[in-house]
């Protein structure tokens, strides 16, 4: 093993810790309070990261290369990305002393001296942890469910990936010997060899655990002698089957290094492996290779050392001028990067050279460093011999094996003749550190090959004879011969070839050459001598007469002749692969097809032979020109510029320009582009925006495609990464008549939340039905609905969504309207129905009476269609009907609800009335009789109407009463009937038309007992008004009838004269009456005439001399909307004022209408507001 370095620098501070990005191709560096980022193929400083106050003393990179952290001496911990950015920050009660993210869960582990913090991705705290000591160090297993924390006191403990302490290993060394350094070996297939090994005798044998699985015949295999054994091992088909069966048992492997100056190895379970091992020097760090096959230690001794996984030590890295604090190993490489105390960094290459013997049919190879394995080439078994220490050189003859290590050779022998034994015993033991080229054993001697000189060694140390070349020694072969007089081959790099005798002084030229020996061998017949030299060429010479028999005609040597046939010939008498690729390649260029065919097919190039057949069809087809197909053999090969050259020469520069834009060599391919052709210029500036699109260069893309008029792609792009800037920019350079890339303009604009430049996208192109949709979709309503007045074609696609909006957020009443002005009159009736169902359910019937109000509205305005007439008709009237109860049982609920009451008793008395009348049939719901007859027994008897009050009770009586109204009841039903059974006159109703006076319960309902007449109530107090209501003559115009009534025609005035009469006693004054010669003096009041006790009602039916009598003050119209006709009312008492609602057409006495609405600003019917000018 050799450390060769391949870059160094040295920062200004110390080089505390360092990480690997996984890839290998960063390093991040802890020096002073920043972080450092290398390149780690030329050791270029990629950036300088400063996040941290105080000295970074560790840092960590996760095993997915997402992410990693970094310690400091500043008590924070910071999580950075693979972009270098740095993303979250959290901190400790003290300095930060280690980091490790748990391979497993990504989950990180930060340790400070007075406890240890576990951060994940998925949460948001760190959960904390408290410790006994300052920790030291951290390390998780390779499956992340356990972790371990080196202890300043010598304590290791080992936590799940909770926190919670499993195992606790306390050393002897304790409080002196504190720890420094843990690593989890990475690897699980190793563990095997410390199964049963208890302890770390150099003299025991060692069993490896997979041995028991080898039949009884072969146990006796196993041999220990001097530190050094050998095992037999069944083939390695059989042997990896065991292993493999053998992983399933868990066995994690933790490496200790203390300032107690040991290196130690324990199992999960807290169970030390072997013994101590001493090191003489205070380590500061350890790692492992990414197999787990090596240990790196560094620390006060100045440089890094290599182990084996099982503590035994190689050799060095590299040696240091100061301290070396951290060393790890680039993942799945050979490469060790090392920091030290004055901040250089050093980069290294480890290379492994190859340490091997043969002889005949038995090959010995070193295997882990310490083991050498020896196969049978024939039988397939294999022996392998753990020396637990390096081994520097193998050599094997006969039955003889000879292993140096770095203070002893041993020397092995088998316990028997056969040629099929393999199992090896230490015959002699040389305890002596040799510096040696070459090792060659023989049967009694060891040679040792030192630059010029040979010295053959006894097997007991003693050097018996020595030799000295003329120049450096390059082979040594052992050719036979007797035991203690075999004969040597030696080849020298002045090209010399001796034979020397182990038992003579002297050393026999056999011939010399011009070039250096490589290897040689003799023939069995000991007559020729064959010889590779520097140049790989085969010389063959006959050992007497030093002729030359043979020289292999390198291949190489036809081919710089162009000679492909003779060449192939000399290639199928045996070549590497190498060899067959090179005069393939060599064929190709010479347009030897053939030739070329075949060695490709030897190589199994299916690429170059595909590419062969395309020629040689080509050629079928007539084609000629050998410049194109040279042109297409250096592209395949890579040779660009000299297939643009032939592509060029042969005519075909769109071929070239073809090859360069596939390559994404633009500024090649622009030297090829033809006269300034428009299309070929689109063509390549789009090919390469393809490019930089591909390989992540986003604006670089956009600005091409857009220079390429593809403004498709660009406007994609641009919106995939939210660049508003540049989608403006686009949107505002576009044509309007390009439609489908403001289109999309207009969806990325949506998308990313910029419906403004949306809807100027819209407008730009006049898509007026997207704006609106954009609009609705924003929920800008203003705009929405400032567009629909402008096109009314689009109300339904604006207020139809508005209308639902307003329904998913509570605004019921806004919705209705909203499904009204949308054209939506079903969905405007159910929203109402369902409102007033609600209302009624939830005892608002204030609410109830408005919402069947407006419904009844609706319904009307249907009704203008001729097929819903009749129906929506019906439902008009009825919905009134519901709305005028609701109104006044509302004043019933709040009474019996409520403590006080703003009503006043003659007010809650008539109303109670009008209900019971109304109630005549079927109730409905939510309006309860019994709260209705409770009011009216109540108000008639505080108003005096004894009679009305015990008729209420008594039909309370056969009604359920609720349990709170009982004990009322029955009291006032006694005490009632102490009254006189009569009722109070003042209360009685007067009928405006017939002027008769009606009982106060009526049976016909609110008409007169008399006429028949339909008494008016007021809307508030719910008192018979003073109006008659009256129908026009047929064929007279509501129109014609306004204008009459406006006439106001002059009235004949009565004449009242006063006659005085004297008598005899007295003087008398009488008023006589002289009646107009017309008759009667209004002509209304004679229409009022009836038959008095008629069953049938006879409407007042008015002709045009009578609308012209009457006085426009004294009428009141209900102008309703079609397909309804006007309603028609005269006042008898003109000086006491009406008003009617011009929205709902309700009639109140002109005081309390006033009153109310200053209460409410608005009506207390149908809630038109003062202020609102629509009737």
């Amino acid at each position: 093993m050799r450390a060769v370095l391949t870059w160094r620098d040295k920062a200004e501070q110390c080089i505390y810790d360092l990480a690997f990005k996984p890839d290998g191709n960063q390093l991040i560096l802890a020096a002073g309070n920043r972080l450092l980022v290398y390149d780690t193929s030329d050791g270029t400083l990629l950036q300088s990261l400063k996040g941290h106050k105080d000295t970074v003393y560790c840092v960590a990179y996760a095993k997915d290369g997402k992410r990693f952290a970094s310690g400091s001496a500043d008590k924070s911990v910071i999580i950075w990305t693979s972009k270098l950015e740095g993303i979250l920050k959290y901190t400790h009660n003290d300095s930060i002393q280690s980091v490790s993210y748990n391979p497993a869960t990504h989950q990180l582990a930060s340790c400070s001296s007075n406890d240890f913090g576990l951060w994940s991705p998925e949460q948001k705290s760190v959960s904390k942890h408290k410790s006994s000591s300052k920790i030291t160090c951290c390390s998780w297993t390779n499956d992340g469910q356990y972790l371990a924390l080196g202890m300043f006191n010598g304590i290791i403990s080992l936590r799940n990936k909770n926190g919670e302490e499993k195992v606790k290993i306390e050393r002897p060394g304790g409080s002196l010997s504190p720890i420094w350094s843990i690593c989890w070996n990475p690897s699980s297939r190793w563990e095997s060899f410390w199964m049963n090994r208890e302890n770390e005798d150099a003299e025991e044998v060692i069993v490896n655990r997979y041995f028991q699985e080898i039949p009884s015949t072969l146990k006796s295999a196993v041999y220990s002698s001097q530190g050094s054994e050998a095992e037999e091992e069944e083939p390695e088909e059989e042997d990896d089957s065991l292993r493999d069966d053998n992983l399933e048992e868990r066995n994690d492997i933790l490496a200790v290094a203390d300032w107690g100056q040991k290196l130690s190895f324990y199992q999960l379970s807290g169970k030390q492996i072997g013994k101590d091992r001493p090191l003489n020097f205070d380590p500061c760090c350890i790692s492992y290779f990414t197999k787990g096959e090596y240990i790196l230690l560094g620390g006060s001794d100045k440089q890094v050392s290599l182990f084996t996984k099982d503590g035994v030590r190689l050799g060095t890295v590299g040696e240091q001028s100061s301290w070396v604090w951290t060393c790890k190993v680039k993942p799945d490489s050979n490469y060790v990067v090392v920091g030290c105390q004055d901040g250089t960094i050093s980069f290294y290459q480890l290379i492994f050279s190859t340490v091997h013997g043969l002889y005949k049919d038995r090959y010995a190879y070193r295997d882990s460093m310490t083991d050498v394995i020896v196969q049978h080439l024939i039988t397939e078994q294999k022996v392998r011999i753990k020396c637990k220490e390096l081994v520097k050189k193998i050599a094997i003859y006969k039955n003889r094996l000879a292993i140096q290590l770095p203070e002893k050779i041993i020397i092995y022998e088998l316990y028997s003749d056969d040629s099929s034994d393999m199992r090896y015993r230490v015959k002699e033991k040389i305890v002596k550190k040799f510096e040696c080229n070459l090792l060659v054993v023989c049967s009694d001697h060891i040679i040792l090959c030192q630059e010029k000189r040979l010295q053959c060694l006894s097997f007991s140390g003693v050097k018996e004879r020595e030799w000295q070349m003329e120049s450096l020694i390059r082979y040594i072969k052992v050719i036979g011969g007797p035991p203690g007089r075999e004969g040597l081959l030696v080849g020298l790099k002045n090209g010399q070839i001796l034979k020397i005798f182990v038992d003579n002084l002297f050393a026999i030229v056999l011939l010399k050459q011009a070039t250096a020996v490589r290897c040689l061998d003799m023939s069995a017949s000991r007559k020729k001598l064959a010889v590779v030299d520097e140049n790989d060429t085969c010389l063959v010479y006959d050992i007497h007469t030093k002729e030359l028999l043979f020289q292999s005609a390198p291949m190489y040597q036809y081919l710089e002749r162009k000679m492909f046939k003779e060449a192939y010939q000399i290639a199928c008498l045996g070549v590497t692969d190498t060899d067959w690729r090179e005069l393939a390649m060599e064929a190709l260029e010479g347009l030897e097809f053939e030739t070329a065919k075949k060695a490709f097919i030897r190589v199994r190039d299916l690429r170059y032979l595909e590419l062969i057949n395309s020629i040689e069809e080509r050629k079928k087809q007539g084609e000629t020109n050998n410049d194109l197909f040279l042109a297409d053999v250096f592209a395949y090969q890579g040779k660009f510029h000299e297939a643009a050259k032939l592509y060029k020469r042969s005519g075909h520069e769109n071929l070239a320009l073809d090859m360069y834009t596939d390559l994404r060599m633009f500024e090649y391919a622009k030297d090829f582009l033809g006269s300034g052709d428009p299309k070929e210029t689109k063509m390549l500036i789009t090919k390469q925006a393809d490019w930089a699109r591909n390989i992540n260069e986003p604006k670089a893309a956009v600005e091409m495609y857009i220079s390429a008029g593809e403004h498709v792609k660009a406007i994609e792009i641009s919106g995939d990464h939210g660049w508003i800037d540049m989608l403006i920019d686009i949107a505002r350079k576009l044509d309007k008549a390009e439609r489908e890339p403001l289109l999309m303009c207009a969806h990325y604009f949506k998308k990313l939340d910029n419906p403004g430049y949306a809807a100027e996208t819209y407008l730009k192109i006049g898509d007026l039905k997207s704006l609106v949709q954009l609009h609705v979709e924003t929920q800008h309503w203003d705009e929405a609905f400032a567009l629909g007045e402008k096109h009314p074609e689009f109300k339904e696609d604006i207020y139809m969504p508005y209308a639902q909006w307003l329904a998913e957020n509570d605004r019921f009443e806004e919705a209705q309207k909203a499904f009204h002005k949308a054209g939506r009159q079903g969905e405007a009736v159910r929203v109402l129905e369902q409102l007033s169902n609600n209302a009624v359910v939830e005892n608002r019937f204030n609410d109830a009476a408005y919402y069947y109000w407006m419904l009844s509205m609706q319904c009307l305005n249907i009704a203008q269609e001729p097929a819903q007439k009749d129906t929506m008709l019906n439902k008009f009237h009825h919905f009134q009907h519901l709305a005028e109860l609701y109104h006044c049982y509302h004043a019933i609920h709040r009474y019996t609800e409520e403590p006080f009451s703003s009503h006043r008793p003659e007010t809650l008395f008539n109303i109670s009335r009008f209900l019971l009348h109304s109630l005549t049939k079927d109730t409905p719901l939510g309006i309860s009789k019994v709260r209705t007859l409770f009011t009216l027994a109540k108000q008639s008897r505080a108003l005096g109407a004894y009679k009305l009050a015990r008729h209420a009770y008594d039909q309370l009586r056969g009604l359920y009463v609720p349990a709170r109204f009982q004990k009322s009841i029955e009291l006032d039903s006694l005490t009632v009937r102490s009254q006189p059974f009569h009722d109070n006159e003042e209360l009685v109703p007067l009928c405006y038309r017939c002027s008769t006076n009606n009982p106060l319960l009526n049976n016909l309902g609110n008409v007169c007992i008399n006429c028949r007449q339909p008494f008016v109530f007021s809307a508030s107090s719910y008192e018979v008004l003073h109006l008659v209501e009256f129908y026009l003559e047929e064929g007279i115009t509501d129109e014609e009838a306004v204008s009459l009534i406006d006439l106001e025609a002059p009235r004949h005035k009565r004449e009242n004269k006063w006659q005085e009469i004297t008598g005899n006693n007295s003087q008398t004054l009488r008023l006589d009456e002289t009646m107009n010669s017309m008759g009667d003096d209004d002509p209304f009041t004679a229409k009022l005439s009836f038959e008095q006790g008629g069953s049938e009602f006879v409407p007042v039916v008015v002709n045009r001399s009578v609308l012209r009598s009457m006085s426009r003050r004294e009428v009141l119209i209900k102008r309703w909307p079609p397909p309804l006709q006007w309603q028609y009312f005269r006042s008898f008492l003109p000086d006491a004022s009406i008003t009617m609602c011009p929205s709902c057409f309700q009639m109140f006495h002109s005081e309390d209408y006033e009153l109310l609405v200053l209460q409410h600003t608005h009506c207390p019917y149908c809630r038109r507001r003062i202020d609102d000018p629509s009737p």
